[in-house]
């Protein structure tokens, strides 16, 4: 509980900043609103997901796809037939009960780089979802791919500030909001999507993201124009944006949220906050605001009490683990085992083994050196050193789970790095090459942060950084290896090769240092996975190390 309370007071460090107020208080049952004696109060309970990423089956800590020898042993969590059974026992014990998603249903395993979006659409429609909004990775492959998930849902596709008129494949496929009637009151539910996708995915040009909070607001100024007095908003801009669109947008109830893959908890040590977290509104309604990590793990269960005037009077709830304990519904597994012939054959393909678990959690990439990026960002230089390369960079947002050690299939390197993207290269000069270094750990002291996916894993190069220093200036110094493995200072007049992927090259992540000061760019090299694959297979067994190439200053 200590641990819980340190983390609430971070969390009202960052909403202080950002000028809003925040519940500290750590119980599981809050009250806020004005006074409802003789009230008769509506309660509506939220079931909630967001950041699947198509872990359709039971996963373990990794988030890969459980061996029968794990999952004999309890060691699983998650997958949709754990969703269904928790889903069917709260809507048979409850009334008056939303399901909901906050996004990043696509991207993560092989259901999607098979299915793409088929899968999710098929397992939503099954669980009977009454809303979702879209998440960046929803992007990945262009309208093209989202638009038949989308027109195939039975549920309704909101984001506020996501518009699409100018894009024909979605035109009047994703509304800004949708009215729900739950025993006699009207609950308006609006989205919003984080506006990095254009930086961090593939939406095309006709698509625009336009700023939240103004549209958040438009939406419910629109929805309280209809007497709806109760709204949700669905969130995939992370913990940090939602506290401040709740801090500054009047009207919202509660905010379902996604995108950081934040744990909100009120008994877990490692959570960030409480669940919810309550932020006061302009008008001095409280938001609550709730988020239930990722790759469905956890079953979010918010139960809120309304009063006539559909403010907030109390509430109660905790996110529900997902682990062996709960069972899974047949009915969903059988449909799983239906769809899963051809991930099963890449499942059973062994392609070399490592002697050590390779760490792919989004704090050990996309926060420090992590031993699975070295591997990855070696391998990377490794297929360029024909080239030239003298140097590898791969953002830790690419890197999507781990591995445990043992044996590592062709299915576990998939899931490793589920993007289709190609190796480019390109020279660079040392003043440039540490502006990118710069950038890279732009929004890295913070877990709360959007765009920490930025973060380079290096090979070739050295460096450190410290977080308490201002944005620009946080690289305390860089060393380039020499062919001996010795270090020599990064010179900024000097032209570097370097090898990376095609999308940080062109842009993605925000790196328009990449894009824009390139020396003769070649984009069109191997696919990623299948030169770490060729890696893997050459040099197993593996046992990558963190071995300093990143130093964070205390």
């Amino acid at each position: 509980m200590k641990d819980i309370i340190l983390r609430v007071w971070a969390l009202a460090i960052v909403a202080i900043a950002l000028g809003v107020q925040i519940s500290c208080a750590t119980g599981t049952e809050s009250g806020g609103g004005k006074e409802g004696e003789g009230e008769e109060l509506f309660t509506l309970v939220v079931l909630h997901t967001n950041d699947l990423h198509a872990r359709m089956r039971e996963f373990n800590k990794y988030g890969n796809t459980t061996s029968e020898e794990e999952s004999a042993a309890g060691e699983g969590f998650g997958g949709v037939a754990r969703i269904a059974t928790k889903v069917k026992e709260l809507r048979d014990d409850a009334t008056n009960v939303l399901l909901l998603d906050a996004g990043d249903q696509f991207q993560g395993t092989l259901f999607y780089s098979l299915y793409k979006g088929e899968a999710s659409k098929i397992f939503m429609n099954m669980l009977g979802y009454d809303a979702m909004t879209l998440g960046n990775h929803e992007f990945d492959d262009g309208p093209q791919e989202l638009a038949p998930f989308v027109s195939g849902l039975d549920f309704p596709v909101v984001s506020a500030n996501v518009k699409v008129e100018n894009e024909p494949l979605l035109r009047d496929l994703i509304e800004p909001w949708v009215i729900l009637d739950v025993d006699r009151h009207k609950v308006g539910i609006l989205g919003f999507t984080t506006q990095e996708v254009p930086m961090v995915s593939k939406p095309g040009p006709n698509v625009v993201f336009e700023d939240i909070a103004s549209s958040a607001q438009e939406v419910v100024d629109e929805l309280e124009g209809q007497d709806v007095n109760i709204i949700i908003a669905l969130s995939h801009s992370g913990l940090g944006k939602d506290m401040e669109i709740a801090g500054s947008v009047d009207g919202i109830d509660i905010i379902v949220g996604g995108h950081t893959h934040s744990l909100l908890s009120n008994t877990d040590e490692n959570a960030e906050g409480p669940y919810p977290v309550m932020v006061t509104s302009p008008s001095g309604e409280p938001v609550l605001i709730v988020t239930a990590k990722s790759w469905g793990q956890y079953l979010g269960h918010l139960e809120v009490q309304f009063d006539d005037e559909g403010v907030a009077e109390t509430w109660s709830g905790e996110p529900i683990l997902l682990d062996a304990t709960v069972p899974e519904d047949p009915e969903y597994v059988a449909k799983v085992q239906d769809m899963s012939e051809e991930v099963d054959m890449l499942r059973g393909m062994v392609i070399g083994e490592t002697l050590t678990g390779l760490e792919g959690t989004e704090l050990s990439c996309r926060h420090g050196e992590s031993n699975l990026g070295n591997l990855i960002a070696d391998a990377i230089l490794w297929d360029s050193l024909a080239s030239g390369a003298t140097i590898g960079l791969y953002n830790g947002g690419g890197i999507r789970s781990g591995v445990p050690a043992g044996p590592i299939t062709m299915a576990q390197a998939l899931e490793v790095l589920p993007f289709t993207d190609t190796i480019a290269t390109l020279d660079l000069l040392g003043s440039d090459l540490k502006e990118v270094l710069e950038y890279s750990v732009s929004r890295a002291e913070d877990p709360l942060n959007e765009g920490t996916g930025r973060f380079l894993q290096v090979s070739g190069l050295r460096f450190a950084w410290d977080p308490n220093q201002p944005v620009g200036s946080r690289i305390l110094g860089v060393g380039i290896r020499n062919q001996d493995g010795t270090f020599s200072p990064l010179m900024d007049d000097n032209v570097y090769k370097i090898a990376t992927s095609a999308y940080l090259r062109e842009g993605g992540d925000g790196y328009a240092i990449l894009r824009d000061r390139a020396i003769l760019p070649y984009d069109f090299g191997r696919v990623i996975s299948d030169v770490v694959v060729e890696y893997i297979e050459l040099n197993s067994p593996l046992n990558p190390q963190v071995e300093g190439r990143i130093r964070r200053a205390p």
